[in-house]
């Protein structure tokens, strides 16, 4: 089923299932996505389902509607789209394009040609989940590192990637170069990761299982991610890193 995530800034907000012929978007509350802004018209666009296809439409909306960072009044929507109302952004992820491709075994929602088989020097998988599974008495310490971390590679110069650590994909990286980057299998597990100003963050989307990060359950809300810190999802093991290229 094809549906729109919505962020503001980045942030994961929540996500709509596109069932209904059409789907309403505007500040009143009436609408199927309520968008409580000023920025936002009482009626501001739509999205309108013809069989396998869904349209964008502009309703004459005060400050428009943009759709991969270009005004538009209508447009055909294609898989990971990015919607622009304002602050607001909504991600259209087509359930049928997303089966269709295949990556990271089967298990991924992003297509394998946005990956290299280039390297990075990094930890080894061994050493990386040697160092998540340290002992209790340094768990302050490590925590306050991780903390600083962060902060260190919050840097606008640095890109964030992931590379595949196991599996028949094993080495392939893909580029976090958009504002969001959704990973998973649909009905089982997908999680969101946003590009902010501060950093890169996880997010869990859907699935009755979290995400993990270092052998730990992300929680329900965004956790920032660290330098090669080691992701599990959907089956897959990934290492985030960041570079300067």
């Amino acid at each position: 089923m094809a549906k729109l995530i919505l962020t503001l800034d980045g942030s994961y907000l929540n996500e709509y299932t596109l069932s209904r012929p059409q789907t309403t978007i505007g500040r009143k509350s009436t609408n199927d996505i309520h968008l409580d802004n000023l920025a936002i018209s009482g009626d501001h666009a739509v999205i309108l389902k013809h069989g396998n296809d869904f349209f964008l439409e502009d309703l004459n909306s005060t400050n428009g509607t943009r759709l991969n960072n270009a005004a538009v009044r209508k447009q055909l929507l294609k898989n990971e789209d990015v919607i622009e109302l304002g602050r607001f952004s909504l991600t259209f992820l087509d359930d049928a394009t997303s089966n269709a491709t295949v990556a990271f075994e089967k298990t991924m929602m992003v297509h394998p040609s946005v990956f290299s088989t280039k390297s990075h020097n990094s930890f080894s998988h061994s050493e990386q989940i040697k160092t998540s599974t340290s002992t209790a008495p340094n768990v302050a310490t490590s925590h306050s590192s991780k903390m600083q971390s962060n902060e260190d590679h919050a840097k606008p110069t640095f890109i964030g990637k992931i590379q595949v650590l196991n599996g028949t994909s094993s080495g392939r990286e893909l580029v976090l170069n958009k504002a969001l980057t959704t990973l998973g299998k649909t009905g089982v597990q997908v999680a969101v990761i946003t590009k902010r100003p501060d950093g890169y963050f996880i997010t869990h989307v859907e699935g009755n299982i979290l995400p993990v990060v270092n052998g730990v359950s992300t929680g329900v809300q965004a956790r920032a991610l660290a330098d090669h810190d080691v992701i599990e999802l959907a089956g897959v093991k990934m290492e985030f890193y960041l570079s300067n290229a």
